[in-house]
């Protein structure tokens, strides 16, 4: 009996271990978080002060009405919801056109081309910018909104993980949407593409927090206010010679908070769709 005691201890205790494990590591990742929140209600002065205070003295709003009125703020949110939407929608509709094809079609060079669209993820996203700036610059497209968008508007990982979370799904229904005259059109968005949920929400939060925190391509293609992002204003508060340290956190917690609140609306999908993307290979 001592020896049944024994067993059923050592499960618990090792769970408590782990729950409190997880709290803390949970606690070191928010304190970042925190303390940009508590800073951007802090004047210049207080957030350089040696030895650092964590509280704020008084709290300030004027970093938040500075970066709103003072800089084109919202101009760059508007711009950086629209592009963050087109991204998402074309690769949401790309992805799993292309994923279901090299899932459950067959076609020569199905796996060849495969592998070849896979082996884009190897290359690093600054060896493309160049030739990305060419082909917009003959599209004409340099600081408009389309040329911000365009290049992320398909994604090779976006097609990977939805072509895992295909191939988990039965040729059965594949066959009976033949056999009842569908196209293959119709098999995709009436029969397969509904199943996808939980994996197009894991490709939809990957894209928001891609393309809503993406700088460098952004500060590359845009010239204007009118084509800037998020991002690319908050760099933007770095000057030659003083940087806002207390407006760039005040721009910081606005930009970061509607991605929280996507991740956290969306956690159980995306946790599931995560799960479940390498059920086959």
């Amino acid at each position: 009996m001592n020896t049944a005691n024994t067993m059923n201890t050592k499960p618990r205790r090792s769970g408590a271990l782990f729950t409190l494990l997880i709290i803390v590591l949970g606690f070191v990742m928010a304190v970042p978080f925190f303390w940009m929140i508590l800073s951007s209600f802090k004047s210049e002065a207080e957030l350089l002060i040696t030895p650092p205070r964590i509280f704020p003295v008084a709290v300030r709003f004027d970093n938040y009405a500075q970066v709103i009125y003072d800089m084109s703020f919202l101009l760059f949110y508007r711009n950086t919801i629209f592009i963050t939407v087109l991204r998402t929608v074309a690769q949401t509709i790309f992805c799993s056109m292309s994923a279901f094809a090299f899932a459950k079609m067959r076609f020569p060079g199905r796996d060849a081309i495969f592998m070849v669209l896979l082996a884009v993820l190897m290359v690093p996203s600054q060896m493309i910018m160049v030739p990305n700036y060419m082909i917009m610059r003959e599209l004409h497209t340099i600081d408009t909104l389309l040329g911000v968008a365009l290049p992320g508007m398909f994604s090779a990982f976006g097609m990977f993980l939805l072509r895992q979370f295909y191939l988990s799904l039965p040729n059965e229904l594949m066959e009976a949407g033949r056999i009842d005259g569908c196209s293959f059109f119709t098999i995709f968005s009436r029969i397969y593409f509904p199943l996808t949920k939980s994996a197009i929400m894991s490709l939809v939060i990957f894209t928001v927090m891609y393309s809503w925190n993406e700088l460098l391509w952004p500060l590359i293609i845009s010239s204007s206010d009118k084509t800037r992002v998020l991002s690319v204003g908050i760099a933007l508060l770095q000057g030659q010679n003083h940087v806002y340290y207390s407006q760039i956190m005040a721009g910081s917690v606005m930009a970061t908070i509607p991605v929280i609140v996507l991740f956290v609306t969306l956690q159980k999908y995306f946790i599931a769709g995560v799960a479940s993307t390498g059920i086959k290979g």
